[in-house]
């Protein structure tokens, strides 16, 4: 069984900076593509940014420029660094993880969210 546990979710200032923590708990034998998503109230979820295994990133255009998402292979754990936050990024984040738990199989893991609000 593997969860993921988040951190650093909270309260902050428009124009301030945040850094949201991910790492899995369990057994398993790799982990693949790790990111970040977010949903605001009465919206969908939303991709924000993910990385590969090899550092390769991607990001929505709406947070280009002010987020940046890291990975610390040796601790399985994601990172997204907010700079410049605005109100309108306020939201419940959730990390995902593609999860080899067997040689050949693998699934997706959400955590729970950590809730992110911006002060105006």
């Amino acid at each position: 069984q593997v969860q993921l546990v988040e951190s650093g979710g909270g309260l902050v200032q428009a124009g301030g900076s945040l850094r949201l923590s991910c790492a899995p708990s369990g057994t398993f034998f790799s982990i693949d593509t790790m990111g970040w998503y977010r949903q605001a109230p009465g919206k969908q979820r939303e991709l924000v940014a993910t990385v590969t295994s090899g550092g390769t990133t991607n990001y929505a255009d709406n947070i280009k420029g002010r987020f940046t998402i890291s990975r610390d292979n040796a601790k399985n754990t994601v990172y997204l660094q907010m700079n410049s936050l605005k109100a309108g990024d306020t939201a419940v984040y959730y990390c995902n993880a593609a999860v080899r738990t067997a040689t050949f199989f693998s699934r997706s893991y959400w955590g729970q969210g950590t809730q992110v609000t911006v002060s105006s």
